[in-house]
């Protein structure tokens, strides 16, 4: 059991990373840039973060006032910036927006993977594949249905 704990926060980094790669697969197969690295590092790194504060306040309890929450609510913000330089408008049309979207919950998947919160971060990956594929078919049809000439549909 003690092998378990000491080798459990590099366990935890792997998985953070193969979740958030998950996500990145599906953004390449619809041929967006931010792809499987790109999702894998920031959850990886979000994971990273949380697994270092939680070390840090457990060294440090009751000598310092430190809060891993604080840390957590910073790595959402930063990833907010990487999120708002994927956002771009061409031609009166908003791209990179579900792009961004997928990297923020990246984040919080790996975030959750650092607060050892396994069957979370597996269920979120779940539904966000979900909503990149199966949301999009669904989306598409809607779209189709219901634009009001072709030119609304791209």
């Amino acid at each position: 059991m003690e092998i378990i704990q000491q080798y459990l926060p590099y366990l935890q980094l792997i998985t953070a990373m193969l979740l958030g790669s998950l996500l990145g697969i599906e953004r390449t197969f619809a041929g967006k840039h931010a792809g499987m690295r790109t999702y894998g590092l920031v959850s990886m790194g979000s994971c990273l973060l949380i697994i270092s504060s939680v070390l840090v306040n457990n060294n440090f309890i009751g000598l310092t006032n430190f809060d891993p929450m604080r840390l957590a609510a910073g790595i959402i913000t930063g990833i907010g910036f990487i999120g708002a330089g994927l956002i771009i408008l061409r031609e009166n049309k908003l791209e990179g927006l579900t792009t961004a979207a997928g990297l923020w919950v990246a984040c919080g998947i790996g975030i959750a993977v650092g607060f050892k919160l396994f069957a979370l971060a597996f269920f979120a990956t779940f539904l966000t594949l979900f909503t990149f594929t199966g949301l999009w078919a669904i989306e598409n049809k809607f779209k189709q249905k219901f634009a009001r000439n072709k030119e609304d549909f791209n």
